[in-house]
């Protein structure tokens, strides 16, 4: 036995489409309208239910009403080579009132009497938006008069002084390296010879000289001993 056809009437009809970048969270809308003269019950069902969230996922629709859904796709490293398989099921069913309890109307309900529609999912990366630019300078312009050459050119430029100007940095960021490495050769040096080899630090060096000092006074005093010994001596003998 065929199912029936939809009464909701869904916008868009076959896909939902998100347009990243996709580092934040990107949402799709979706209106359902019941154009009939019957109370529908609706659910929405997906084929990668952690990847998004959907408000409100079910409800009931009366006759003339709109519903609008918003699909919230979840923040992911998008990768334009990988195929996008998720997909969205809308389900409707007609119910007798708008009193029923819908977690029992969807067990109690009969396969074959449940409307369903499919919508595919489609990723949009923004590549347009690099040459929106370029296309606002000349006003008026029908789009496919303009070439692409002259679009390209002035980002290959940018490119190139990008990489100059990186290269220049690098050189002097090189030199800066090589100068502190030359002033720490010379800091090690010098320090090298201000101290000998070892943990000992310079004044190591200098109990020669203290051992030295208290050897001038003795000498002297002895000389000026000698010295007055020798009057005293001329004088009384």
């Amino acid at each position: 036995m065929s199912k029936p056809d939809q009464l909701l009437e869904i916008k868009p009809p076959t896909e939902l489409r998100f347009r990243g970048p996709f580092t934040d969270v990107v949402t799709s809308e979706l209106t359902l309208s019941n154009p009939s003269d019957k109370i529908l019950c609706f659910k929405i069902k997906t084929t990668a239910p952690r990847r998004y969230c959907v408000r409100p996922n079910s409800g009931i629709i009366v006759p003339k009403q709109t519903v609008t859904v918003q699909v919230m796709l979840q923040p992911f490293d998008f990768d334009p080579n990988e195929k996008n398989k998720h997909k969205f099921m809308v389900q409707a069913i007609v119910i007798p009132n708008q009193e029923v309890d819908m977690e029992s109307v969807w067990k109690s309900s009969d396969t074959s009497s449940i409307m369903d529609t499919k919508l595919k999912c489609v990723f949009e990366w923004p590549t347009s938006q690099t040459a929106a630019p370029a296309t606002s300078e000349k006003e008026g312009a029908p789009a496919e008069t303009k070439p692409s050459k002259p679009v390209s050119a002035p980002v290959s430029e940018e490119k190139v002084e990008s990489r100059d100007g990186d290269s220049k940095v690098a050189l002097m960021r090189r030199e800066l390296a090589n100068l502190q490495a030359e002033n720490l050769k010379l800091k090690t040096e010098g320090t090298r010879q201000r101290r000998p080899e070892g943990s000992r630090p310079m004044t190591s060096v200098t109990p020669s000289i203290t051992e030295t000092k208290p050897m001038l006074p003795s000498t002297v005093v002895l000389v000026v001993i000698f010295i007055l010994g020798f009057i005293v001596g001329k004088y009384l003998f």
